[in-house]
């Protein structure tokens, strides 16, 4: 029973070994190919991931090798509905501070802001020219084409099409400062909004919402993994205590 569970551990913690070398090897490729704004966001995540799979793997797989007991132990807001809409509206508040001051820093943002016109997020919109002000309240847009290509419902711009809106005459409703940053400017329009931001937080949560469930399953095949290991650890215990009783160590 030593062998098959401390075999099994080893089995195991060799083939999250071998995952972690292509990870490893994407975030390098990542990083040595002069990479856009884009992908050097996901390099550094990339290499922690790998880097971490890789040592915890070795150690559980030493320690399932040579029955080491100290390794088998360490081995051990959706957005606001508008009324009349088929789109949702963010607001950069909704967020926490961190997360804030994440997007808000320059730096980032100059860099999300490249990325977003690189995948021409808005200028799939332009197809729309044509439709009717009340078929494109109705669209479905993403949180990111709700943010960043159009202006907040709340400042009460008058829709020509789908990325160009006109001020009324009787004014803006709304003080807000994303209602005097937005900008028919197609290489402008509402990046620099706060709402744009807001839309680009909803995104990195609805795709954290499918990391979590990869994560889970990750921690079902961890759990299975060290399960055994505790098998394997009371295992070698045991069979440390009956060879020291049978060569006489017991009186």
């Amino acid at each position: 029973m030593v062998k098959i569970s401390n075999s099994l551990v080893g089995v195991l913690n060799f083939h999250t070994l071998l995952i972690s070398f292509p990870v490893i090897g994407i975030a390098l490729w990542l990083r040595i190919k002069s990479p856009t704004e884009c992908e050097l966001f996901l390099q550094l995540p990339l290499l922690v991931v790998g880097v971490f799979l890789f040592v915890v793997s070795v150690l559980g797989f030493v320690g399932s090798c040579f029955r080491d007991s100290i390794f088998l132990c360490l081995n051990k807001n959706i957005g606001q509905a508008i009324s009349g809409k088929g789109y949702r509206e963010y607001r950069l508040g909704d967020y926490s501070h961190w997360l804030q001051k994440r997007v808000g820093d320059r730096k980032n943002w100059r860099a999300i802001h490249g990325c977003l016109k690189e995948a021409k997020v808005c200028g799939r919109l332009e197809d729309d020219i044509g439709t009717k002000a009340s078929e494109f309240y109705r669209k479905n847009l993403s949180p990111i084409q709700s943010g960043c290509c159009k202006p907040p419902t709340y400042c009460g711009f008058t829709y020509v099409n789908a990325t160009y809106w006109l001020i009324p005459r009787s004014g803006l409703s709304s003080s807000n400062s994303d209602c005097k940053t937005w900008s028919n400017d197609q290489d402008k329009l509402c990046y620099g909004c706060n709402a744009c931001k807001g839309g680009v937080l909803a995104t990195l949560k609805n795709g954290w919402k499918k990391v979590v469930i990869l994560n889970a399953a990750l921690l079902a095949f961890v759990i299975v993994i060290y399960s055994v290991g505790c098998c394997a650890f009371r295992n070698n215990k045991s069979h440390s205590h009956h060879t020291h009783f049978y060569r006489g160590g017991y009186h």
